[in-house]
């Protein structure tokens, strides 16, 4: 199949309810792209599969999951795409994190004209994160750093009972040998519907790991 869009929305059903919605995100995407660098050039003629469809995987590895933090946002990826993905639910809500003001702005005007449930913090992760903690259910990222430092960035909120879900590429088992060492956490790899060398990570804390949850 070469057109991208049917493509995506037949490896992913899910994201046929929202394709009026990531038509729009696609235009903006395009347009915006020519003021910002929003996604390598190279993926644009590709949206549909490599960032639309990869990000759907987020909202599928956890479910039962309708409030979200995504870190690192940048273009919206997975973040926008979540969000779109649970606003039916009425508790539905994913912040985007990005410190970029310019990025944060073009998150703002898709969010705007796609009606997704998102709240845009446009500062810092060290700063924008720690309140959210009692808030979701769930944390995201995807192109934003290696796994260990990504599990030391959301190590609090995890401690509280938040999952994070990762996007992973091709190095994903060095650097998984890498997070393992970085405390008592679980990791869950799935395998990616998009990229055959490619992972999605989901770490949570279990019950009896060695952390004091009311700390």
């Amino acid at each position: 199949m070469n057109d991208p869009r049917a493509a995506a929305l037949e490896q992913f059903p899910a994201l046929r309810p929202i394709e009026r919605e990531l038509a729009i995100y696609d235009d903006l995407l395009r347009r915006w792209q020519a003021k910002i660098n929003l996604v390598a050039p190279n993926t644009l003629t590709e949206v549909w599969l490599r960032h639309f469809a990869d990000s759907a995987q987020v909202a599928a590895a956890l479910p039962g999951a309708t409030r979200w933090a995504d870190i690192g946002s940048g273009a919206g990826f997975p973040g926008l795409v979540t969000a779109l993905l649970v606003k039916g639910h009425p508790d539905a809500m994913v912040h985007l994190i990005e410190s970029d003001q310019r990025k944060a702005a073009f998150l703002r005007a898709v969010s705007r004209e796609t009606g997704a449930p998102v709240t845009i913090h446009a500062e810092r992760l060290e700063k924008a994160l720690p309140p959210l903690a009692g808030e979701i259910d769930a944390i995201s990222a995807r192109a934003l750093a290696p796994l260990d430092r990504l599990v030391g960035m959301v190590k609090e909120p995890l401690k509280k009972g938040v999952k994070a879900v990762f996007l992973k590429g091709a190095e994903w088992r060095d650097e998984l040998t890498a997070a393992s060492a970085a405390g008592s956490f679980r990791f869950e790899t799935i395998a990616s519907r998009t990229h055959p060398r490619a992972r999605i990570i989901v770490v949570d804390l279990p019950p009896e790991a060695d952390f004091d949850r009311t700390e």
